[in-house]
């Protein structure tokens, strides 16, 4: 047993160490320019498991320069050659895969299953996008008048600054990344400082598969503000995409708006689960597991508030605590862990005292409710019985793995709790009723909608929301769209 745990931790120091630290910049690992680093922590015990370099607004600068040098000749790029790139990239994320799950696993505290599936996930995107490159598509036509012609064209919308968030350090990452490379953009990516390893090992594989010098920058930093804010307003970006918060979110809108760059915002999301009276029950809880549970509840897309109609509700919250009660919470290295930390103290806290002022209102523990003792980040599987309106956690992403239930009475009470919010990125609704599926369907007021199940993200859809969930769309054939800029010429003469 001893020697499994250092044969283990061996591991562990290996994937950590075969990651480069610096700042990527023009194709190449580099110090910060001012020296300064900072530590990346595993959320399991609160332990530093190694430092980075922490890019200054110096580093920020030289990426851009490079990435605007760069930007003529990547955009002349033959396309089916950018495709090769990704599908290579692909190829090698793939054939990593248990290594980069590893490493995930220890700077972010998901369980490798999850971690390994994110790895596909993130991989998938390289893939699509691969495919995307050649079909970048334009148009030749007769006006109405008859006289002249249209022709239509499609270019890349030029150097992009690209924010990724902690909780999907590798496919946030690669869903982005992916349509840039596709369409032909150079890039500047700023990833979360919780989780920078995963980023960093991906610059290093999508250099492996022939990315050009230049193409793609990578900026390390614990000071994101600094770096970023001078970049946006020096007028050589000519696009953000920023997956993180709404605070944030509207902050750069904001700055984004001096230069008027193209904008797309993944925000926050405050997911409805609706469940009706003739659902099917065991289906319905398998789909709250994963609409809730996936990567620990700290997903934009997890289900934030449920709604059960009142003839089934006491049912629906027995079968989902019993479920929860059975998951096993540890480090997310160790075999048959389903639940491991949050990411730090700040998330644990903050998921606490949602739980508390829930309690004090009137919710009911049905399980769980507290943190676990011990080193780490952990928070018990919960589930809140009869939560009543008003509570802090209907209003509040709670990113963790809180599953507060209430009730309603008619299908227009369902619809006016789920759309009673400023967000709008995902709804979830369980019905047998075809009618009622596609009316509701059709009343939520979100960008997407999880019929009948808990998983809606996928690389071949379009991912994304509208009012404060964010603006524009990721992945599926529209993807690629927003890294592009239409052209019209006019033809005269004909």
């Amino acid at each position: 047993m001893v020697n499994g745990a250092g044969d283990e931790s061996r591991r562990e120091r290996h994937v950590i160490d075969a990651v480069d630290k610096g700042v990527f910049i023009g194709g190449r690992w580099r110090e910060s320019g001012d020296g300064r680093t900072f530590g990346v922590a595993d959320p399991s015990t609160g332990e530093e498991l190694c430092r980075v370099a922490d890019a200054s607004p110096a580093d920020g600068m030289a990426a851009l320069a490079a990435a605007d040098a760069a930007q003529e000749a990547w955009a002349a790029y033959p396309p089916r050659e950018r495709g090769e790139i990704l599908r290579r990239g692909y190829e090698l994320l793939m054939a990593r895969q248990d290594d980069l799950a590893l490493l995930m696993t220890l700077e972010m505290g998901k369980p490798l299953p999850e971690a390994k599936g994110e790895i596909a996930y993130a991989a998938e995107f390289l893939r699509w996008f691969s495919e995307e490159a050649v079909r970048i598509d334009g148009g030749y036509a007769v006006p109405p008048a008859g006289t002249g012609r249209f022709l239509v064209t499609r270019r890349p919308v030029g150097p992009c600054l690209l924010i990724t968030p902690w909780n999907f350090p590798m496919a946030m990452g690669t869903r982005k990344i992916g349509p840039a490379v596709a369409a032909g953009c150079t890039m500047v990516v700023k990833p979360a400082p919780q989780t920078p390893l995963s980023m960093l090992a991906l610059a290093g594989i999508l250099r492996e598969a022939g990315l050009p010098e230049g193409v793609l920058s990578v900026l390390p930093t614990s000071r994101a503000g600094e770096v970023c804010e001078p970049l946006m307003r020096d007028g050589r970006i000519r696009k953000l995409s920023f997956t993180g918060s709404t605070v944030v979110g509207k902050l750069l809108l904001e700055q984004s708006a001096e230069q008027v760059l193209r904008v797309s915002l993944e925000l926050g999301g405050n997911a409805p689960f609706l469940v009706f009276e003739d659902a099917d029950l065991d289906a319905a809880v398998d789909g709250a597991m994963l609409a809730k549970m996936r990567n620990i509840g700290e997903a934009c897309t997890a289900a934030n508030r449920f709604y059960a109609h009142e003839s089934i509700a006491e049912e629906f919250a027995a079968r989902l605590s019993k479920r929860m009660e059975a998951l096993t919470v540890g480090r997310g290295t160790d075999e048959g862990v389903q639940v491991g930390p949050l990411i730090d103290d700040a998330a644990r806290d903050k998921v606490q005292s949602l739980v508390e002022d829930a309690v004090g209102r009137g919710a009911k523990v049905a399980t769980g409710g507290a943190p676990v003792d011990g080193p780490g980040f952990f928070y018990r599987p919960t589930v809140l019985a009869n939560v009543p309106p008003g509570v802090a956690m209907a209003e509040t992403e709670i990113f963790g793995p809180v599953a507060p239930i209430g009730t309603f009475a008619s299908d227009d009470e369902a619809l006016r709790l789920a759309n009673d919010t400023p967000y709008g990125l995902v709804s979830y609704l369980y019905t047998q009723d075809l009618t009622r599926a596609l009316k509701v369907s059709e009343a939520l007021d979100t960008g997407m909608v999880g019929l009948n199940t808990g998983l809606v993200s996928n690389p071949a859809a379009p991912f994304g929301g509208v009012k404060h969930s964010g603006l524009g769309r990721e992945g599926g054939t529209v993807g690629i769209d927003e890294f592009l800029e239409t052209k019209y010429v006019a033809i005269g003469g004909i």
